[in-house]
């Protein structure tokens, strides 16, 4: 099964129907957006996810330090980084207990060819959390194995992006809103759906 992560929850409504609709991780933003929250914030909605569901948390432009501080305080294991310049990065975060996942950027360069040492890729647009589509139909420079797609997907064109890039999981924001950072309950139920139908 497709794994699906729905991204930029900020509140108990939207985090427990993510949870009764069976996705596979929910993720907190903690760079700069309108889909920010505090690790504080964090720590609340996360103590509602049960075990089977990972909490990731989302940095872009914090420091190592930073991004151990805000897991701590919300009580997330798992971090999403999309600026990691450094195998060191890596194991810094590893040596504090988190498990790693790599974002990258279509516009910076599709690098997946050599690995930090991370736990899992994601493969983002040009402009992270944009909701911007690109191509992944060309199979031939996307990763393969386990790796994430994100980026502009939503209920019409995740079963195509899906069985176009062979990726193993899927994350979505801007394609379960109703406006920049307001997450809507039907368009939420409408991806699950989506991407459920399209492995029937």
């Amino acid at each position: 099964m497709t794994f699906i992560k729905m991204c930029g929850l900020r509140d108990e409504a939207t985090v427990d129907l993510a949870v009764r609709l069976g996705v596979d991780a929910i993720g907190f933003v903690f760079a700069a957006s309108p889909r920010r929250v505090t690790p504080e914030q964090a720590a609340l909605l996360r103590a509602r996810i049960p075990d089977r569901v990972t909490a990731v948390g989302v940095f872009v432009g914090q420091s190592i330090e930073e991004i151990v501080d805000a897991a701590t305080t919300a009580g997330i294991g798992t971090v999403q980084v999309h600026d990691l310049r450094s195998a060191a990065e890596v194991t810094a975060l590893h040596e504090a207990g988190l498990i790693v996942v790599r974002a990258i950027n279509t516009g910076v360069g599709l690098d997946h060819s050599t690995s930090l040492g991370e736990d899992l890729l994601l493969v983002d647009g040009a402009v992270a959390g944009a909701g911007v589509t690109w191509d992944w139909q060309d199979r031939s420079t996307l990763p393969t194995g386990r790796w994430i797609l994100a980026g502009g997907l939503n209920r019409e064109n995740v079963g195509r992006a899906v069985a176009s890039s062979g990726a193993w999981g899927v994350d979505v924001s801007s394609g379960i809103e109703s406006s920049r950072g307001v997450k809507d309950p039907e368009l939420m139920v409408a991806f699950a759906e989506a991407v459920r139908s399209a492995e029937a």
